[in-house]
């Protein structure tokens, strides 16, 4: 396993590159999280994001019971759980607060190593996280030593770079993988990959960790028939991938079982042959043709729809990302504004019938809450 400093951390704050994400094993047997946390550690992972469902714990606890030195968790403050544990997103103060020390608790331990701002995706969420006091209240426990450092969550570079701004973090989580990155560069990019790149190299110059969220695109990358490029990658391309990018300090992937933890451990025992993602470089726009890769070429959308962000969601949730889904309700404009007006088909480099698309995206979300 290879470690990698935290830059603003203390010399023992080294983490794996391979971490490991909560969020989808909210439903698999605890006996079995219990397991699949301890052979993780058993192998050399010290990195955990605790954004996950309720019941995932006290098995955690459980699992980390006599070693916690041994490894770093990032909690999210803004994602909150209801009396069946289905993960939530929330702005309310004091459930946030409440949450978290039930989070402790729960844990068995005195204190998160990371404290993040969860998923400020919009300006909007950035201001009413500082207008119900939670920038601060991070502030005040990292003084505390509740948490150790503070962090945020996005998925745009934008607010992220307001947020850096403020000098006050030490972790970024950001998705990154070829298919988010691929459209944006070169001729189709159109400044997008230079903004995420330059965010990456910013935060690498400032000291600022990054740890990576969906490096498989929610799995579709893995497999011909769901990539968004018509070819599939392996696990060990896309984890490569993602710590490649500057300011990248681990990749958190999910898992739901014990296999799955399995095949991600073969990128430990991968060759270098086994975990060159040259490959991408030979994808090309046709092979894309009538899928929306989020590139955003389709923007302004006169109606004010994030079209990128808002198909995104749609994929992702059909993969069955529950937070995905969550995360598209809490958008300021949804599909269902589309007005029909040409723009964004009139633009697209890849023939996607946005429109329709559209319809078809306010229809499914319509059914789901």
């Amino acid at each position: 396993m290879e470690y990698r400093q935290l830059p603003h951390g203390a010399p023992h704050e080294k983490l794996s590159v391979l971490g490991l994400g909560m969020g989808g094993i909210q439903n698999t047997p605890p006996e079995e999280i219990e397991a699949i946390i301890s052979k993780a550690i058993d192998h050399g992972i010290n990195f955990f994001d605790l954004c996950a469902g309720g019941a995932v714990y006290a098995p955690f606890g459980r699992a980390i019971k006599g070693r916690r030195e041994k490894v770093f968790i990032q909690c999210h403050f803004g994602a909150v759980y209801d009396e069946k544990g289905e993960y939530g997103w929330c702005r309310d103060f004091e459930t946030i607060q409440k949450t978290f020390w039930w989070e402790l608790e729960t844990l068995g331990t005195d204190y998160a190593d990371f404290g993040f701002l969860h998923c400020v995706d919009e300006d909007e969420d950035f201001d009413k996280l500082q207008e119900i006091g939670l920038v601060d209240y991070l502030k005040e426990l990292k003084a505390a030593g509740t948490i150790r450092h503070i962090g945020f969550s996005s998925h745009t570079p934008s607010v992220a770079n307001r947020i850096l701004d403020t000098d006050i973090v030490d972790m970024m989580m950001f998705s990154i993988n070829p298919a988010y990155d691929f459209e944006k560069g070169d001729e189709y990019g159109i400044g997008t990959v230079k903004e995420r790149m330059e965010l990456f190299r910013r935060c690498q110059r400032e000291g600022v960790g990054i740890s990576v969220m969906k490096p498989f695109f929610a799995g579709q990358l893995l497999s011909a028939e769901h990539s968004p490029f018509g070819q599939g990658l392996t696990h060990s391309q896309c984890l490569q991938y993602a710590i490649d990018r500057p300011g990248v300090l681990t990749a958190v992937p999910g898992v739901q079982t014990l296999e799955h933890l399995d095949q991600l451990l073969t990128f430990l025992e991968a060759t270098p042959e086994e975990m060159d993602y040259a490959v991408i470089g030979t994808f090309t726009a046709d092979k894309i043709t009538g899928t929306c890769v989020y590139c955003n070429h389709c923007q302004p959308c006169p109606a004010g729809i994030d079209i990128g962000l808002v198909n995104k969601y749609y994929d992702l949730a059909l993969a069955g990302d529950q937070i995905a889904a969550n995360h598209y309700t809490k958008l300021s404009v949804k599909a269902d504004a589309c007005l029909h007006c040409g723009h964004c088909e009139s633009r697209c480099p890849f023939s996607v019938r946005q429109e329709s698309r559209m319809d078809e995206i306010a229809r499914y979300f319509a059914r789901l809450f």
